[in-house]
């Protein structure tokens, strides 16, 4: 059992979570998207005093529930003292402005909710630029003339002059040159990490990129991958920015590994465009480990939800997108379910399309790196005669290939097998002759 520790110093806001079903087209059950916003909730530090499930068979324009729903909703806010009552679905700039009268207290969506975390996770310079983006997009169509800031602006230097511009107005153009800004700030970042590509292809090390539901274990299974540190924990959106780390698979196979933020049911379009350069990684990925926490009864639901945003993410021209399911968390489950699971995976790993590992107690991960070194293998292989003396010549290709066959001779020579990839092996030969 573990203790969560509260800062009282710092009050949290006490608030309602309330999901409206039949708002999504996602094929996860009521109750299961319910306790995701509330774990979205409790990521931002609310206090959560209540939660309801409420069927929503046709939208009411101006508060999305029927006035009697809000009226009980009302009620339930008030019981729960709450300060905040959050809405898991996306609401117009309307319905949460009605919500937040009838109900007094602020309202939040789906939507604000998950760009609040996201700007409170993001650490690196990119992540930020990102989730600021995406935030003004947002707050763009949210600005609504109900405070009196809004009022018009005088025109002019006298008491005479115009009627000049409204603030709303001034806010909507200031937010529309701030948008400006940060798109050309992202096209640099988007232009740097195409350098960065390149740099790498002429090192031509496989990318295997990890993508799966915030929640899955990517960043748990990045660091069993790679022997990382990164940031991981049991939390919705634990990290936000890409990290990347070179590994060796079996027989000294070397690859680049990169963990990419989580995504989840109804991902605000805001963030999937926003995190465009972010997601390219995903894009020029040669494999793709798409992580499921095979132990959630939502499981199935979630790896849609999934698919459903890499379709979203374009692939490079000539690249076929490959896609391996890492079935994670199999130390969660019951003995039956366990059996059930571990058979079912190792029939599709002899195929390459499933391994189930638990990234927590280290369990599948080297049947995992096998198989991820039998779906990159696809360089052609060559082989390389190395005299006695070549000793940093050998080293370079385990460095940079994959040695599966080595032999002495009585004369000394090593007779090496190797896959390597053209561009490297071009690179072997200028370096060190061809043999």
């Amino acid at each position: 059992m573990t203790t969560k520790l509260i800062d009282h110093s710092v009050p949290l806001i006490r608030a309602v979570v309330i999901h409206p079903d039949g708002r999504s087209d996602s094929p996860r059950l009521a109750e299961e998207r319910l306790q995701e916003a509330v774990g979205l909730a409790a990521a931002l530090d609310l206090d959560v005093r209540g939660e309801e499930i409420v069927r929503v068979r046709k939208t009411t324009p101006a508060t999305l529930f029927g006035s009697g729903k809000v009226d009980e909703l009302a009620a339930l806010i008030r019981a729960a003292e709450a300060e905040a009552a959050v809405i898991d679905t996306d609401l117009t700039p309307v319905q949460q402005r009605n919500l937040e009268k009838a109900w007094e207290c602020k309202v939040i969506d789906r939507t604000g909710l998950i760009l609040e975390i996201f700007g409170r996770r993001a650490r690196t310079k990119e992540g930020r630029l990102q989730v600021e983006l995406a935030r003004l997009d947002y707050e763009r169509s949210r600005l609504v003339r109900t405070w009196t800031h809004l009022e018009r602006q005088r025109g002019g230097t006298g008491s005479t002059g115009g009627p000049g511009e409204t603030q709303i107005e001034l806010d909507r153009r200031l937010i529309a040159d701030r948008i400006v800004r940060l798109k050309a700030e992202l096209e640099e970042v988007r232009r740097t990490r195409g350098l960065h590509r390149k740099a790498r292809q002429k090192v031509p090390f496989p990318t295997v990129a990890l993508v799966g539901y915030t929640n899955a274990g990517k960043s748990t299974l990045f660091n069993r991958l790679t022997g990382s540190e990164v940031f991981a924990k049991d939390l919705l959106f634990a990290t936000l920015d890409t990290t990347q780390r070179t590994i060796r698979l079996p027989q000294g196979r070397p690859a680049i590994v990169a963990d990419t933020v989580g995504f989840i049911s109804d991902l605000p379009h805001e963030l999937v465009e926003s995190f465009r350069a972010t997601l390219e990684e995903v894009g020029e990925a040669d494999l793709i480990l798409h992580v499921r926490d095979i132990a959630s009864p939502d499981s199935d639901a979630q790896a849609k939800d999934v698919e459903a945003v890499l379709k979203q993410i374009p692939t490079v021209e000539g690249k076929t997108r490959r896609v391996l399911e890492v079935w994670n968390k199999i130390d969660l489950l019951d003995e039956d379910a366990r059996e059930t699971v571990l058979g079912h995976a190792e029939r599709l790993r002899t195929q390459g399309e499933a391994v189930a590992v638990s990234a927590w107690t280290g369990e599948g991960i080297e049947p995992l790196r096998e198989t991820i070194a039998g779906l990159i293998d696809d360089d052609p292989e060559s082989e390389v005669t190395l005299e006695p003396h070549q000793g940093e010549a050998l080293a370079w290709l385990y460095a940079n290939g994959r040695v599966t066959g080595r032999e002495t001779d009585a004369e000394g020579r090593t007779h090496v097998t190797v896959r390597l990839h053209p561009a490297a092996l071009g690179r072997f030969e200028r370096q060190y002759g061809e043999g």
